[in-house]
């Protein structure tokens, strides 16, 4: 059984709320996060194995190539009230730069022990969590992760999140097509180092703020 259960999930939470916390934030200040486009490498057959653990398919014991990372956050309106139960799914490349999607590169090249996709329910307070690795560039773009939440059954949003500090940034296509500079930078996370890991891992927090109210 993997470690990163809904069982324990608010231990994990708890352990790592340092990340997943942003201090002082008014609703007022809540910026409503930017769709962006799924992509095209949306996995066209999902794995087996579809929990928030993307670093270990199943009962392997090996893991996948990469920087352990740890992406969670909130998922509220824009009055900051938690969408409670919401699905939040993540997809991405591996540390090949291969996603799980058939065309989505080399099936030589590709990381047979990283999931490549996952999802994760929202608990009561509207928080998600993932383990995953950092992402590597995928050709023609910047690190980045895909993300998706939905709702009774229907996705109602997507957008990707993106690694603050790389390079490519400034000249990401997609990215950049969000002209006002405050909504551009609410998709740019900081990913900390975790203290005392021997494993070099990361930790970022990404609220997603939605338009539509837990109602709809």
């Amino acid at each position: 059984m993997h470690i990163f259960t809904r069982r324990n999930f608010l231990g994990q939470v708890l352990k790592f709320a340092p990340f997943f916390a942003t201090p002082g934030l008014m609703a007022e200040q809540l910026i409503l996060t930017p769709p962006q486009t799924p992509g095209p490498f949306y996995p066209d057959k999902l794995p087996l194995d579809t929990d928030n653990d993307l670093v270990v398919i199943n009962d392997s014991l090996t893991p996948s190539v990469g920087k352990i990372t740890y992406l969670g956050g909130k998922v509220t309106d824009l009055k900051g009230n938690a969408i409670r139960h919401a699905t939040v799914e993540l997809w991405q490349v591996d540390g090949n730069g291969i996603y799980l999607h058939s065309r989505g590169g080399s099936r030589q090249k590709q990381d047979g022990n990283f999931q490549g996709y996952g999802r994760f329910m929202t608990d009561s307070k509207g928080r998600y969590f993932f383990r995953t690795i950092k992402p590597n560039e995928y050709p023609g773009r910047t690190p980045h992760f895909h993300m998706a939440v939905s709702a009774k059954g229907k996705r109602k949003f997507s957008t990707q999140c993106y690694v603050e500090g790389e390079p490519k940034n400034k000249t990401d296509g997609i990215l950049n097509r969000i002209r006002d500079k405050k909504a551009r930078d609410s998709l740019i996370v900081p990913f900390k180092p975790v203290p005392a890991s021997k494993l070099g891992e990361l930790a970022g927090n990404f609220d997603i703020v939605l338009g539509w109210t837990p109602e709809d």
